[in-house]
């Protein structure tokens, strides 16, 4: 990873963000706020990391299907504050799509990497006790060597997980329906 990504450690010194970020593991990086329905940032956010579009940040807390903590692209806002519990990152390499990497991530194969540089390779309360410097040195990035495949996957990929939502909100629509319908029915027959 070190190869192609180096660690963030850009503070927010002149209070450039007043935007607390989050990484909720289902939706990305978004402002604590709406998933929280409150700030748990601390007051003075100039000692957190500014996070700008298109930079990643790891979360090491486990949450329901993500073991390991989750990594999520910064989409949603032009720049936020994340607490530096977080490992933040941005790329390096002209020879890496920024599209392919957030696909990347999303599989979760990177935790086979980080199962191998867990300190104690267990939680420590709700944190993983993940070494920076191991992170950047350990873990392996697979991609192919072709910046224009890597955008043809995460193009496919990307247009895979719409498919995959409007199918989503087909299927919900319909329970909706058969559901009125049901009880049209049984409202008939009484």
């Amino acid at each position: 990873m070190g190869k192609v990504c180096e660690r963030i450690t850009r503070k927010n010194i002149n209070n450039e963000s007043d935007l607390p970020l989050t990484i909720a593991s289902q939706y990305g990086l978004i402002d604590q706020r709406d998933f929280f329905n409150k700030i748990v940032a601390a007051k003075d956010m100039s000692n957190y990391y500014l996070l700008k579009k298109g930079e990643f940040a790891y979360n090491k807390s486990y949450s329901k299907g993500f073991d390991y903590g989750s990594i999520k692209r910064l989409n949603a806002y032009e720049q936020g504050c994340l607490s530096t519990l977080y490992i933040c990152f941005g790329i390096t390499s002209d020879d890496v799509d920024s599209d392919y990497l957030e696909c990347f991530f999303d599989t979760l194969k990177w935790y086979s990497d980080i199962t191998m540089i867990c300190a104690e390779g267990a939680r420590n309360h709700g944190l993983l006790n993940v070494d920076t410097k191991a992170f950047f040195d350990e873990v392996t990035i697979s991609m192919p060597s072709s910046k224009e495949e890597q955008c043809m996957i995460s193009a496919y990929l990307k247009n895979l997980d719409h498919l995959i939502t409007l199918h989503q909100r087909k299927y919900k629509l319909l329970r909706k329906i058969k559901k009125y319908m049901l009880q049209r029915m049984f409202l008939r027959h009484k």
